[in-house]
């Protein structure tokens, strides 16, 4: 069963069981599935729902910083409860250990294309790797600190 189907599935679960907020929560993520497979004219794979749901899990996490700048402790708990859902759709993440083994890889397959160590100016290029290679298995942001962190030893 794909991603997407055990999605839908969960969202008729939810139905069933009158959650509204986790009904909510599903339903928004298909609708930007569904808004991405119109934009581009494509059926998206696991691989590409992964990447909607950690759009939307950005998203998220922006929004709850916000209101909780602004002192909406209420928003900032109804964004939160969205993201324990959507999580769930997420694979197990690397922890820091294997994000930076996965970059010192990386970067050592970089130096043998470019035949020279790599530089922090190669940063685009390393990033390029990683996004192909741990798309969905970490946050980009800690793969960026962590690529960074490589690039200028």
């Amino acid at each position: 069963m794909g991603l997407k189907d055990r999605i839908t599935d969960d969202m008729k679960a939810a139905m069933r069981a009158k959650d509204s907020a986790r009904l909510g929560a599903i339903r928004l993520l298909l609708a930007a599935i569904k808004q991405r497979e119109v934009d581009e004219r494509i059926t998206l794979d696991d691989a590409g729902v992964v990447a909607v749901v950690d759009k939307l899990l950005k998203q998220r996490r922006d929004a709850i910083a916000a209101y909780e700048q602004a002192g909406r402790t209420d928003l900032a708990d109804k964004e939160r409860a969205e993201v324990e859902v959507l999580q769930a759709y997420l694979p197990a993440r690397l922890d820091a250990a294997g994000v930076a083994r996965a970059v010192q890889s990386i970067v050592a397959r970089l130096s043998a294309e470019l035949g020279r160590a790599p530089t922090p100016a190669d940063m685009g290029k390393a990033m390029a790797l990683a996004k192909a290679e741990l798309a969905g298995q970490a946050d980009m942001a800690e793969v960026s600190a962590a690529v960074k962190a490589a690039l200028a030893r």
